[in-house]
């Protein structure tokens, strides 16, 4: 068996990992490198959709390899590209929605299934219905829109408006009901979405044995493989011990100590951290912080990171708040209930958003089923104890309809990384200033940067110490590290069984 570390050796993100054995390959996930598109591009500047993959091909931030979608090629890459090599690409497996680990697949030709859990699936399908666009091709999962060549060189690429949308293949690790009524359901436009096929994992054949397991993460639906060929795989993906699902991870745990290749995340091996916050303490801190808070309370936590949304919502039924989401957040609630039967949206609130007219996906969904959910910004200034908001930086501008006079705002999300995030901070803390509330969480330094508290957030990501744990109970034969800034870390610690590879480099085992 051959791997190849395309992307995310040295990065947390960007995983790209590449399996071929016998003329049959996989990817492990297929994801966009954050750090490295950074060093081109930031909010208002980015990668130019009219010439298709033709810019990221230039900065080298997609391998160099025969396999992307024939209309996002314009006709002066055409002829560079099929001199690349076109490997056998099976599937890909999806270790879970987040963009670091999916936001490249849909620039893959469209012949490649994808393979992941039905809450991955749903989650990417509402990511796109509830997207405006966006300036890349992250979302455009499972489906598309096809571009066609707007001037007669094939230069420039553009949506053809009159086409319905392409989907792809979709392989589900277990059994979801009619999930694939809402997959292929078009929430977003007029137009349709093409049906393609949807199967099980168990019996289908991508020319290994591959066995999906679910474990605990951020996100709901994370998944971790093991791949049987010539030898056995492991694949963690993003992973945890401390959150609500950690035992699930611990199944994982076992059956992968008959895998002789380990294929690990590192996010946290380089940091020193001498505490390793669970959900539940993160629970336990923000109830407490809300049982003593007065006024509005605001929640502040990473999109899509459904398992605090719950916490906070047994925090508002336990202080006799009522919790209030996005229409966003309550479309992807909707979403998640198709794959488990579980209505998160009981007992929630939804922001009446002022503008001037609802998307589809909200007009048809949430206010279609939901109407009576809805609250309006006056009706929280009235009462505003009565309610935690789940708010971002970006809802900010939605205060100056509720203007609230005081209240609590609890950040509970990871710390910045990067100048452009610091000044985020910066930003958040005038608007929160501006309304006399009380942050927790974070605070801004006389230097403008963020400082931030502990105990409001739980990392997705296996602690440095629980991971040297988890790698010595699998003890394979060989560790292949990931999504890392330091996977020399892995020599020093495992020595010859540690495979540092750089990206593009391959081994075969």
């Amino acid at each position: 068996m051959k791997v190849v570390v395309y992307d995310g050796a040295d990065t947390i993100g960007g995983s790209k990992i590449y399996i071929e054995e016998n003329g049959n390959g996989l990817f492990l996930d297929f994801g966009m490198n954050f750090a490295r598109y950074s060093r081109y591009y930031e909010e208002f500047i980015s990668e130019r959709t009219a010439r298709g993959i033709y810019d990221l091909w230039r900065l080298d931030l997609i391998p160099k390899l025969n396999i992307y979608r024939a209309d996002l090629i314009p006709r002066d890459l055409a002829s560079e590209v099929v001199r690349y090599p076109k490997v056998p690409v099976n599937a890909v497996l999806i270790s879970h929605a987040h963009l670091d680990h999916v936001g490249n697949i849909a620039l893959l030709d469209e012949s490649i299934p994808i393979v992941g859990s039905p809450t991955t699936l749903v989650i990417l399908k509402a990511l796109n219905d509830t997207s405006s666009g966006g300036s890349h091709f992250g979302i455009e999962l499972p489906y598309y829109k096809i571009k066609k060549k707007k001037d007669s060189e094939g230069y420039i690429l553009e949506v053809d408006r009159k086409a319905d949308y392409p989907s792809r293949s979709v392989i589900l690790t277990e059994k979801a009901g009619e999930l694939d009524k809402f997959l292929f359901y078009s929430a977003k436009t007029k137009k349709k979405i093409i049906p393609n096929d949807v199967k099980i994992l168990d019996g289908e054949d991508l020319g290994f044995e591959v066995k999906a397991f679910s474990i605990d993460h951020s996100i709901y639906g994370a998944t971790a493989y093991i791949v049987e060929g010539d030898v056995s795989l492991a694949y963690t993906g993003d992973f945890r011990l401390h959150g609500k699902n950690g035992n699930e991870t611990r199944k994982f745990i076992k059956v992968a100590k008959s895998a002789s290749v380990l294929i690990t995340e590192g996010t946290r091996v380089g940091r020193e951290e001498h505490e390793n916050v669970s959900e539940q303490e993160v629970y336990e801190n923000a109830l407490k912080i809300v049982e003593e808070a007065k006024g509005l309370i605001i929640a502040d936590f990473s999109a899509r990171n459904f398992e605090r949304l719950e916490s906070f919502k047994e925090i508002a039924e336990k202080t006799g708040r009522e919790l209030v989401v996005t229409a966003k957040d309550a479309y992807f609630l909707y979403a998640l209930k198709i794959v488990n039967g579980v209505d998160r949206l009981n007992g929630l609130k939804i922001y009446e958003n002022f503008k001037a007219s609802r998307q589809k996906w909200e007009e048809l969904v949430v206010w279609s089923n939901y109407s009576e959910y809805y609250v309006s910004p006056f009706e929280i200034r009235e009462n505003p104890e009565n309610y935690i908001l789940c708010f971002s930086f970006y809802d900010m501008p939605h205060l100056l309809d509720i203007m609230p006079n005081s209240g609590t705002y609890i950040y509970s999300s990871s710390e910045a990384f990067g100048e452009e995030q610091e000044f985020s901070f910066l930003r958040l803390w005038n608007w929160l200033k501006y309304f006399r509330f009380e942050v927790r969480g974070f605070r801004v330094a006389g230097d403008g940067r963020p400082v931030f508290e502990k105990g409001l957030h739980a990392s997705g990501h296996i602690s440095r110490e629980e991971l040297i744990e988890v790698i010595n109970e699998i003890d394979p034969d060989y560790i292949v590290p990931v999504h890392t800034e330091n996977p020399w870390w892995f020599k020093d610690n495992w020595g010859e069984k540690a495979i540092v590879l750089k990206n593009g480099e391959s081994w075969e085992v």
